[in-house]
């Protein structure tokens, strides 16, 4: 079929004013998010902490109406690996993945299936310290995490406060080859080294489980009794199953607990007088904002491949939830504005 010059430059001008047309429009009028298929992944739905995570996951998904789905490992690496596997075959690649993987391993073998596939993930938490998404460009996205030592340390400060700046303490660690367990007791530690009158009488890995917390405390009010003048949780879950033994004991408000994510229960506990303080990651914007910058890199809004080092290793805001705190943080905002991808960033992940 011939063309006349006329027709041939018509046709170009439409077409030119089309693509004039399109670069105007916001991307996501431009991007088809059904095409999409968004997924959070974490160790259990049962944990308060993760349930809050997947539900921020799901809200960012329902703001642009794409699909959502949520893995769930149950504490097993080889189960977490392979349902991410399993959905990166079944959408083709064309997967937007946040992840607290089960264990920090597991990172480096789900990025390079997501890179090979073509999807688009970002990692919480959990990473060895070699890995870095700017090795992986675009495809791993971005690491978000939260800076365990100074947190750790400044919830001790608040155990030790709480127990008068002297005795005897027991911590409950998660898993041990966790970053955020690893972190914790490191700043624990800090913590008691600053105190010559506060000691740590002992510290076991609860896995980061509520009943294992609880069997572990029972055992130590056999052994220890008296001396424990307060327990070290790495996480509310633990807190929490520390709390239990405490008040099956009658020790409920006696001795102090500390806790470290903010959970529902440890906050009621708070207010009740019987947990000194946790801290708070907001798990719904850790849930939703890591899909968001996923996404937003996935239909090209974000160039993360141009974005800084500190965009793509970047720690959150810690929340201090005191009995002098808790209703100041109960009445805070939830809003979340999914388009501002690091305005709650705190810096750059360091290591050492």
């Amino acid at each position: 079929m011939k063309y006349s010059r006329r027709k041939f430059i018509k046709t170009g001008t439409m077409l030119a004013g089309s693509a004039a047309l399109s670069s105007s429009l916001p991307w996501e009028m431009l991007a088809n998010p059904s095409e999409w298929t968004l997924a959070n992944s974490m160790r259990s739905n049962t944990n308060p902490y993760h349930a809050t995570f997947a539900r921020g996951g799901e809200l960012f998904a329902q703001s642009i109406g794409a699909k959502y789905q949520v893995l769930v490992t149950e504490g097993n690496s080889e189960k977490g690996i392979s349902d991410v596997r399993a959905l990166l075959a079944r959408t083709e690649g064309k997967l937007c993945l946040n992840i607290d993987p089960n264990d920090s391993p597991d990172a480096r073998v789900i990025v390079e299936d997501c890179a090979k596939a073509g999807a688009y993930v970002v990692t919480q938490w959990n990473k060895p310290n070699d890995l870095h998404p700017w090795d992986y460009n675009p495809n791993y996205v971005a690491h978000m995490s939260f800076s365990g030592v100074p947190t750790g340390k400044h919830i001790a400060e608040v155990l030790i406060k709480a127990m008068g700046g002297k005795g005897g303490i027991v911590g409950l660690g998660g898993i041990l080859s966790n970053v955020p367990a690893i972190e914790r007791r490191k700043g624990l530690e800090q913590a008691v080294a600053a105190n010559p009158n506060v000691e740590i009488l002992d510290y076991q890995a609860a896995d980061w489980n509520e009943t294992k917390a609880f069997e572990i405390t029972q055992a130590w009010l056999t052994r220890f009794g008296r001396d424990i003048g307060g327990i070290f949780g790495a996480n509310d879950g633990m807190a929490i199953g520390a709390l239990e033994a405490l008040r099956e004991a009658g020790l409920a408000g006696e001795v102090p607990v500390v806790g470290i994510d903010g959970i529902g229960a440890a906050v009621k506990a708070i207010e009740a007088g019987e947990l000194a303080g946790t801290v708070a990651w907001d798990p719904n914007w850790t849930g939703g904002m890591g899909l968001s910058i996923a996404y937003h890199t996935a239909i090209g809004k974000i160039k993360i491949a141009e974005e800084p080092h500190s965009h793509r290793e970047f720690y959150g805001p810690p929340i201090y939830v005191t009995p002098e705190t808790v209703k100041d943080y109960k009445n805070r905002s939830t809003a979340l504005d999914y388009n501002d991808f690091w305005g709650k960033s705190t810096g750059q992940i360091q290591y050492g």
